[in-house]
C-alpha cells in the first residue's frame, strides 16, 4: 500500500536541507504521500464565509480557478474578487510548498487548476467513471500528457473538525500488472483520428492510452474495490498533503472543503525517474510508450 510519510513542517515556505530534501522525494516518488499535519491554509476572517456549498453554481463539482479567473461559483461582484483571491492566495502557497521542499522541481512546475471543494466529498450521483470513492489512479481522456507527471497538494479548511477520509491502495506496479493483460492495445491511427475530432487535445500516447483504462479497469472492477490491499487515510482539518495522483491509488471517502492545487512535471524534473508510472509501464510491457517530454 501507499506509504504515508508525516513530515514536521509549518511553514508554506520552508527550509530544509538536501538529506532531508532527497528523502522526501524518494518517499512521494516511490508511490507515497507525504502528509503535513500542522501546514493549515489559514483564512482571512471574511473568508470563512466561502465555507458554505452555496457558493458553487449548482453544475460543477470545484469552484476551480483557471488562467486567473474562477469558474463554478455563484459569487458576483466583490465575493467574486475575494473568493478568487482566497483561492489564488492557495495557489501561490502550494507552488511555493513544492518549490521549497524541491529545488530540483522548482524551474519545471507547471502549475495546472487550482480547486477549492465546499461540496461533501460524497453522495453525489455520477456516473461510475467519475466515482471519485472508487480506488484509481488520475490520467485525463482529453489531454495527452505523454508522460508528464500529476502532482497534487491538497488542504483540508474544514471548520467542523471533519476529516477529509481517502482510501490508498496498493503500488502502481502491482495494480499494473494486475490489469495489463486486459487492456487491448491501440488500433493503427486510432491516436491521429481522436485528435482531428478533437476528442483529445493532441495526440495520445500509448502511455495516456493505458493510464485512462488502467484508471477505468480499477473503477469498474469491484471485486478489486473491496478485496484489493488498500487502508484508511482521515486528514484532519488543518492537514496538508502532497501526492503524485497518477501513481497512488486513491479514494475519496468523505469530508468536505478543500483546496487542490495541480502542479505537472516532466521526468526531467524528477529525482528518481525510474520510479515513475512511465517508466513502470514501459518495463512491465518492453516497449516505449511516449516521446521524451523535456
Amino acid at each position: 500500500m501507499a506509504g504515508i510519510t508525516t513530515l514536521d513542517i509549518a511553514d508554506w515556505r520552508p527550509v530544509v536541507d538536501e538529506a532531508q530534501t532527497l528523502a522526501y522525494a524518494r518517499a512521494l516518488e516511490d508511490g507515497g504521500v507525504l502528509a503535513l499535519p500542522k501546514l493549515a491554509f489559514p483564512l482571512a476572517p471574511g473568508e470563512r464565509r466561502f465555507l458554505d456549498p452555496r457558493w458553487s453554481d449548482g453544475h460543477a463539482k470545484n469552484i476551480a480557478l483557471d488562467h486567473g479567473a474562477v469558474h463554478g461559483t455563484s459569487a458576483q461582484g466583490a465575493d467574486r474578487d475575494a473568493l478568487t483571491a482566497m483561492v489564488t492566495r492557495f495557489a501561490g502557497d502550494a507552488s511555493a510548498l513544492v518549490a521549497a521542499l524541491f529545488p530540483r522541481y522548482a524551474p519545471h512546475e507547471l502549475a495546472a487548476r487550482t480547486s477549492f471543494r465546499p461540496q461533501p466529498a460524497s453522495g453525489r450521483a455520477v456516473s461510475w467513471r467519475k466515482d471519485d470513492t472508487r480506488l484509481h489512479v488520475d490520467a485525463f481522456p482529453s489531454r495527452p500528457s505523454h508522460g508528464m507527471r500529476i502532482l497534487r497538494v491538497f488542504n483540508n479548511v474544514n471548520p467542523d473538525g471533519v476529516g477529509r477520509v481517502w482510501r490508498v491502495g496498493e503500488p502502481f506496479e502491482a495494480m499494473a500488472a494486475h490489469f495489463l493483460p486486459k487492456i487491448r492495445r491501440m488500433h493503427a491511427g486510432e491516436s491521429a483520428m481522436l485528435a482531428a475530432l478533437h476528442v483529445t487535445k493532441g495526440r495520445r500516447s500509448e502511455y495516456d492510452h493505458l493510464m485512462l483504462h488502467l484508471h477505468d479497469a480499477a473503477k469498474a472492477d469491484l471485486d478489486y474495490q473491496r478485496r484489493s490491499p488498500q487502508q484508511q487515510v482521515t486528514f484532519a482539518p488543518g492537514t496538508t498533503w502532497i501526492c503524485f495522483s497518477d501513481q497512488v491509488m486513491h479514494a475519496a471517502m468523505g469530508g468536505q472543503y478543500m483546496f487542490e492545487q495541480t502542479i505537472h512535471l516532466p521526468l526531467a524534473a524528477l529525482y528518481e525517474p525510474a520510479r515513475a508510472p512511465l517508466a513502470v509501464l514501459e518495463r512491465l510491457t518492453g516497449r516505449a510508450l511516449a516521446p521524451r517530454v523535456a
